[in-house]
């Protein structure tokens, strides 16, 4: 197969890669990127270990081809942070309720967890459950993940970081 050259703007860095128009998104971001930050689990879409933003929207990078990002925005968990010595408070508040536990599907569940209070910087329990139901973890019951994002909706709040 050809290669197409694609234009990928990932968290705020442009990059050109020759890719092969059946590649997936998770495979250009961690073989060719070196942002492995993004987890493959399952690789059908099921797991939401690969879970990134794109256009601000959360996606499977595992189901996404590759040339379909081509010129849009992406954000993986590398580009949440402020600056390695400043976490998001997304982040902040899975470390401070011990919402990790092996931590493979820490960073789609923290990208998730951005989508969702993007779009409703409040949301309730049940809003929060339902918004991580593409996520799956097998270590723990959700309980903490649950803490952690409604912790972090409330900081983001009070300090008018909203999303």
């Amino acid at each position: 197969m050809a290669k197409q050259n694609i234009e990928l703007i990932v968290n705020g860095d442009r990059y050109e890669v020759a890719v092969e128009p059946n590649r997936m998104l998770v495979d250009v971001l961690r073989e060719d990127l070196g942002l492995t930050g993004t987890k493959i689990g399952c690789a059908q879409g099921d797991c939401g270990a690969c879970t990134v933003l794109m256009d601000g929207v959360s996606i499977s990078s595992c189901l996404t081809l590759a040339v379909e990002a081509h010129q849009r925005e992406l954000t993986t968990i590398e580009g949440l942070a402020a600056s390695p010595q400043e976490l998001h408070p997304i982040q902040e508040s899975f470390v401070q309720h011990g919402a990790v536990q092996c931590g493979y599907c820490t960073p789609g569940m923290i990208m998730s967890a951005k989508h969702l209070l993007d779009q409703n910087p409040h949301p309730s329990e049940e809003q929060i459950r339902q918004g991580l139901s593409g996520n799956l973890c097998r270590c723990t019951g959700y309980n903490k993940i649950v803490e952690a994002i409604g912790a972090a909706a409330d900081k983001m709040a009070s300090s008018g970081k909203e999303g």
